[in-house]
């Protein structure tokens, strides 16, 4: 019988915990490390990771991978970038519970509005067979290629207990007494926490249920929470208006204090007009000056989006007219956006965008389709405008209708545009490194992708922070604050999620719009390449070759 079932042989050690790396081996067994440094022994397998770093697996904090591991166990192209585990329910959403096909159609109305995931696709791919959150899980669990952290969301929470009333009015005790049994038993199922938001809206353009939310009844949940012992308590704060995010901010301590518990809020970003995100910082500091836990979540590559007609758009959000289209099947579009009468509304709306439609004169024209729209590509819509007199509006109805509704339009380097901002965001002690959105969106653009990014950007090109605490803010410093405590970091006990990848090569792509998602959708990829070995729990997930076919990913 064999010492190990793998040795990972002469890599630079990095272990999660910021400390300088070291040249070493590491022995895996049974799905945990076993042995590190000088590994002697027999073994089943062996890796030569001379001249690669060997890390523990990254841990993305903030997707909506939910319904996609109801048909995709590896929550692809997660373990691509290194991943190997990943936090799902953000954002006060969850697939669960649910109550009948009535509760299950207005989850999937919400994730179609907030999280840019069709109808066809859960109609194609989540069978929604569960109810509670512990058979969600369970549902998920069998075959699991990658490590899930979920949290349960509020809205879904509310949505359950109260019906309709959930997005009329505060909760009664007893409503509330019925959520925190709930929130309990997800606990004690496996769940990592609740999410909740203070800015999402619905499919009828109204506020989502977790913001008819008193303070009293999120102090209950977090309570609930925290009798599991462990807990995060996550939100997306009312980011348009800075005084909202503020006072969000200042609830998040006082959810914390209350509860003992530690909160999150994504996005902290940088703007033109705030690059060091000053004002949140100092309200974050503010909190833990008075103790309470609550940290930010910082992604590290610009915040660029791509827009067309034919998809989904949160650019378009503010503009009701245009929603309304946008919000018709793909097909009915077509009609209403050639309608004269229509146009000549929709033209004159746009005139007075504003919130994030504001953004919409400084889109760029990406991939166009046919012949006469070649002559757009690269140039940007307030240019054009201004070189045919004409207006916005018409601008982008022009090039999208001769394209079918298929030009793609691009925001670039505007949020989070500033890398060096950027930088120092991401050092900060009081931000995590996260808000990737990955799965959601994926007609806009691709969250997965940003641990890469930062090894090749922040480390390698621009040298703004190392190696070692580069890898500590994707692995060690996560696990510790959101309770991930048996993973992480490299150490002998601890879960054998381990990355293998070459410091010098690492790299991530441009996006790719593909057509591998069920229900007829489509989605923006990011591959990457450097990445010898995933190993997840112990068992090879991915290589140079690609997927192994492993099932070793738990709930964690």
């Amino acid at each position: 019988m064999s010492d190990f079932n793998f040795i990972i042989r002469n890599g630079q050690l990095v272990d999660g915990t910021g400390a300088q790396g070291w040249q070493g081996d590491l022995g895996i067994s049974a799905g945990k490390i076993t042995a590190m440094g000088d590994v002697r022994g027999t073994c089943d397998k062996e890796l030569d990771a001379k001249g690669q770093v060997v890390a523990p697996g990254f841990i993305d904090i903030h997707t909506h991978f939910d319904p996609q591991l109801c048909w995709d166990k590896y929550a692809t192209p997660s373990i691509e970038h290194g991943i190997t585990t990943v936090v799902t329910g953000n954002c006060s959403l969850s697939l669960a519970p649910i109550r009948g096909r009535q509760g299950a159609d207005k989850i999937v109305s919400m994730f179609g509005v907030i999280e840019d995931i069709k109808k066809k696709t859960f109609d194609a791919a989540v069978p929604f067979t569960w109810e509670s959150f512990p058979e969600y899980l369970d549902h998920i669990r069998p075959a699991l290629g990658i490590n899930v952290g979920a949290l349960i969301g509020h809205s879904a929470i509310r949505l359950y207990v109260m019906g309709e009333a959930s997005q009329e009015r505060v909760a009664t005790t007893d409503e509330i007494a019925q959520m925190c049994t709930i929130v309990e038993e997800a606990m004690a199922a496996g769940a990592l926490g609740v999410s909740s938001s203070y800015v999402d809206i619905d499919e009828k353009g109204r506020p989502v249920p977790s913001q008819y939310a008193d303070l009293n009844e999120k102090i209950s949940l977090a309570k609930a929470m925290a009798k599991s012992g462990r807990g995060i308590w996550q939100i997306v704060p009312f980011f348009p208006d800075i005084k909202r995010e503020l006072e969000n901010i200042r609830e998040l301590g006082e959810i914390s204090l209350a509860a003992g518990v530690t909160c999150s809020l994504q996005p902290v970003i940088s703007s033109p007009g705030s690059p060091n995100a000053k004002e949140v910082i100092d309200a974050l500091e503010a909190e833990h000056a008075r103790g309470a836990r609550v940290y930010g979540q910082v992604m590290p590559r610009c915040f660029d989006m791509n827009m067309r007609l034919s998809e989904t758009s949160m650019l378009l959000f503010s503009l009701p007219r245009w929603k309304a289209i946008m919000d018709l099947p793909a097909e009915q579009r077509l009609a209403k956006f050639t309608d004269a009468k229509e146009r000549e509304a929709l033209i004159e709306e746009m005139k007075s965008a504003g919130g994030m439609s504001a953004a919409l004169p400084m889109l760029t024209v990406g991939t166009t389709y046919c012949e006469e729209n070649k002559k757009y590509t690269g140039r940007s819509l307030m240019e054009i405008a201004q070189t045919e007199e004409k207006t916005l509006g018409e601008v982008i109805l022009d090039i999208s209708v001769a394209d079918n509704l298929e030009t793609e339009f691009q925001l670039k380097n505007v949020i989070n545009a500033n890398k060096a901002a950027v930088a120092e965001l991401i050092n900060h002690p009081l931000c995590h490194f996260g808000a990737s959105d990955a799965g959601a969106h994926i007609t806009q653009f691709c969250g997965t992708g940003d641990t890469t990014h930062l090894l090749e950007h922040y480390v390698r090109e621009t040298g703004h922070m190392t190696l070692e605490r580069g890898v500590h803010r994707m692995t060690g410093e996560v696990a510790a604050d959101w309770g991930l405590h048996d993973r992480g970091t490299l150490e002998v006990g601890k879960a054998a999620d381990v990355v293998v990848f070459d410091p010098d090569t690492v790299s991530v792509s441009a996006e790719e719009f593909v057509n591998d998602f069920p229900g007829e959708a489509r989605r923006y990829i990011r591959k990457a390449q450097g990445f010898a070995a995933v190993f997840v729990n112990g068992e090879l997930a991915y290589t140079q070759s690609g997927y192994t076919g492993s099932s070793s990913g738990r709930i964690v």
